[in-house]
């Protein structure tokens, strides 16, 4: 590992051992950290210092089951405001947020941008992206709730548009 990559890993390792973050790193310079959140209850995010840059990648969502042109036309109008990273898909077509520094950027003001970037666009979008990739399925999941009596509890959030009451 070059000097500047293990410099950055130090920078990586004090800004994780200052914060409040659950975090690994199961090799040298690659780091796993959870965030906390409160539509995403957590977004599992690597750090991964490469010999030139910091790199960030951070499942968001599975693949959408429908209304796919609505859900990347809605990710790709939130790139256009987003700073340091930006939505992505895989080759199956599930949802990250991916960003590069280079090394030299590296700073704990920095990594913490990053990961507050990770935090909030995970975290900020994951209720839309559901209603727009899974409403149906969320519907479905309200109503056979309401005919067994189960709680509606965790799908409150979706009640403007799962709700026939409401509708």
């Amino acid at each position: 590992m070059s000097d500047d990559a293990e410099k950055a890993c130090e920078v990586v390792r004090g800004v994780l051992r200052e914060s409040e973050l659950t975090w690994e790193e199961p090799r040298p310079g690659t780091f796993v950290v959870t965030l906390p959140g409160e539509h995403k209850l957590s977004t599992t995010c690597s750090l991964v210092v490469g010999d030139h840059s910091l790199s960030v990648n951070a499942f968001v969502l599975r693949r959408p089951e429908e209304n796919h042109e609505a859900v990347y036309r809605w990710l790709l109008e939130r790139n256009a405001r987003m700073y340091g990273v930006a939505f992505a898909l895989d080759q199956l077509g599930d949802v990250y947020l991916v960003g590069r520094i280079g090394l030299h950027a590296v700073t704990p003001e920095e990594v913490d941008r990053l990961l507050g970037g990770v935090l909030e666009h995970a975290d900020s979008s994951f209720n839309k992206l559901l209603e727009l990739g899974y409403g149906t399925a969320i519907r479905r999941e309200w109503e056979w709730r309401v005919k067994r009596g189960e709680s509606l509890a965790n799908l409150q959030a979706f009640a403007h548009f799962a709700d026939p009451d409401r509708r």
